[in-house]
């Protein structure tokens, strides 16, 4: 199953948690998640992805 949400690295060095279904960095509340180390990135993609995954077995 394809992940909603990805870590990727910026050409800057940042890391940005992109959304593969909008293609644009992911949002929480009325923040872009932006500007972040990689380990952060990646367990914050992680939650997002589990919290995806939640509200889609809940719709089903």
């Amino acid at each position: 199953m394809t992940q909603r949400y990805e870590p990727f690295q910026e050409p800057t060095g940042t890391w940005t948690v992109n959304d593969a279904w909008t293609g644009r960095p992911a949002e929480m509340g009325s923040r872009t998640i932006v500007g972040m180390n990689q380990h952060d990135a990646e367990e914050l993609a992680d939650l997002l992805n589990g919290l995806n995954a939640q509200r889609q077995e809940a719709k089903s």
